[in-house]
């Protein structure tokens, strides 16, 4: 489980570090935010499930500024306020996935 953890973070780290040079218009949505950033971990058994969770779109703000556990916190200049706003709508109305 820490390996995994570590891989995701590496990978996570990786995407906004190539991703940093474009500035805070860096993200075209939410979705492509979840896709870059978050699927990484929260699909893959590291992060818990976010999606069909009705999860409030100010906690998920919160945690995505501030880090939670094994979690990194996200500064603006990674996720800018509006594409972390949309990011937070997205996945707060996101229905369960399907079981595989």
């Amino acid at each position: 489980m820490r390996s995994n953890r570590m891989a995701c973070f590496v990978v996570v780290a990786g995407s906004i570090v190539g991703a940093g040079s474009a500035g805070a218009a860096q993200w075209r949505d939410g979705a492509d935010v979840y896709e870059k950033v978050c699927r990484y971990c929260h699909e893959a058994n590291v992060g818990p499930v976010l999606q069909g969770r009705s999860l409030p779109t100010e906690y998920i703000q919160r945690v995505v500024r501030h880090g939670n556990r094994a979690m990194p916190a996200f500064r603006p200049t990674e996720i800018d306020d509006a594409a972390l706003a949309d990011v937070a709508r997205l996945i707060n109305a996101s229905a369960a996935r399907a079981k595989e």
